[in-house]
């Protein structure tokens, strides 16, 4: 360490090194993260692996929403944050065609046909190329819309489509 005097000459001190705090390492677009996270409506928790795991994510792959990887992006490793998310920002506005009802033949050909399905399951089913999947909880069991057909009613919106949403975080690491 040194410093000029007034006589324009450099003047070599002894000093106490102090180390540089490391800059802890923000979160970017395309961040691979581990950090434990809650999101939970009005309801209650939807989600939350505090009290388990933390989970593990490359940020824009889909595994969040926008509106919560948005809210992710420029954290510091280490950080705890929860942010309020106005009702419809998080999973997008309720869309009453989502609400499908499925007659039991179709699902006992899908899966087991022995299957007993109550209010407030969720069930998976195949997308149609086979390769993925997507989820729907069920709302109604008994007959269809026209009363014919013995169906369970589906809502395939997510739970919290339509609703304000809490979003707690810990980012654990980011890389």
């Amino acid at each position: 360490m040194g410093f000029y005097n007034g006589g324009n000459q450099f003047n070599e001190t002894l000093s106490h090194k102090t180390p540089m705090a490391p800059h802890a390492t923000r979160i970017t677009a395309g961040s691979f993260l581990t950090l434990h996270y809650r999101l939970s409506g009005p309801a209650g928790d939807i989600i939350n692996t505090f009290d388990a795991q933390p989970a593990t994510l490359t940020l824009g792959s889909g595994e969040l929403s926008p509106a919560v990887e948005q809210r992710l992006i420029g954290l510091e490793e280490g950080a705890r944050a929860t942010f309020d998310i106005p009702a419809g920002e998080a999973f997008g506005e309720r869309n009453p065609d989502m609400c499908q009802w499925v007659a039991r033949k179709l699902l006992s050909e899908m899966g087991d046909p022995h299957e007993q399905y109550a209010v407030g399951d969720v069930v998976q089913f195949p997308t149609p190329d086979g390769l993925g999947a997507y989820a729907g909880y069920v709302q109604q069991v008994g007959s269809d819309a026209n009363g014919k057909d013995d169906a369970v009613l589906f809502d395939f919106n997510h739970p919290l489509a339509g609703q304000p949403v809490t979003f707690e975080v810990h980012v654990i690491g980011v890389l």
